[in-house]
């Protein structure tokens, strides 16, 4: 059995198979997902799994170089943005409207829907690497 956090066995494997610039997609229960884009849904409730508390653990596994975020996450979820900014401190932050952020979910490997009810609780984390 894996002695790391991460157990999730979907997970585990896409963070696995992820290359330098690969990216990885977690989100709220309402983001639409691409057909061509495999959905992992962790959603059992309302706020079951949170974001963050996914997010938190996506990050004990994954090496982050970069994340994308609604532009809209600025006036429309200003605390999730502000738990964002201080789980990465130092991780740069790209913001593009929602609608694009939207489409870029075709060129993530994976989607990890939670059960976040707040707006634009959206990230698109881009795989740096660990040398």
């Amino acid at each position: 059995m894996k002695k790391t956090k991460m157990i999730n066995s979907d997970m585990s494997r896409v963070i696995a198979q992820m290359g330098h610039f690969d990216k990885l997609s977690i989100g709220d229960a309402g983001m639409p997902v691409p057909m061509g884009t495999e959905k992992i849904d962790l959603a059992v409730d309302n706020g079951i799994p949170s974001f963050m508390q996914v997010l938190t653990n996506v990050l004990e596994e994954l090496e982050v170089q970069r994340i994308y975020l609604a532009e809209e996450i600025k006036t429309e979820n200003p605390k999730m943005l502000e738990n964002i900014k201080a789980l990465m401190p130092e991780i740069p932050i790209t913001f593009m409207p929602h609608s694009d952020m939207k489409q870029d979910l075709n060129n993530c490997h994976a989607f990890v829907r939670t059960g976040e009810m707040t707006p634009y609780s959206n990230i698109i984390l881009e795989s740096g690497v660990v040398f």
